[in-house]
């Protein structure tokens, strides 16, 4: 069980944030709007250090930052009692192509690139 728990560590700290919310009382479309704020802070945190370390910026991590960014307005626009679904249905089209964007990124990033050279 202790192996089980050490590899899947993710259940114990989903259990500790639910039981968080469940003791604060915070609204679970704030807490969920909250969580996905933490993550964009997160992918912000690791383009800001990937530039430190390396000089450069990966475009994925732009595109992933932007992705989720939009994700939390649309889970903000969808709590809303009266929707704007014209607004909804906007910002969907947008996360649909910066999808496409995250796709061709990977697949015509330099480093992939490098590697089908040194095979061919």
């Amino acid at each position: 069980m202790k192996k089980f728990l050490l590899k899947n560590y993710y259940i114990i700290v989903s259990i500790f944030i639910f039981a968080s919310i469940l003791t604060a009382k915070i609204d679970f479309y704030k807490a969920v709007i909250l969580l996905l704020e933490f993550v964009v802070i997160l992918e912000v945190v690791k383009m800001v250090a990937e530039f430190i370390e390396n000089q450069r910026v990966r475009l994925r991590f732009v595109i992933d930052m932007f992705i989720v960014f939009l994700i939390r307005d649309v889970v903000i626009l969808t709590s809303y009692p009266e929707k704007k679904h014209d607004d909804i249905l906007f910002l969907l089209l947008v996360i649909f192509i910066f999808f496409i964007f995250r796709v061709l990124a990977l697949v015509y990033s330099p480093s992939q690139m490098l590697g089908k050279g040194k095979r061919g």
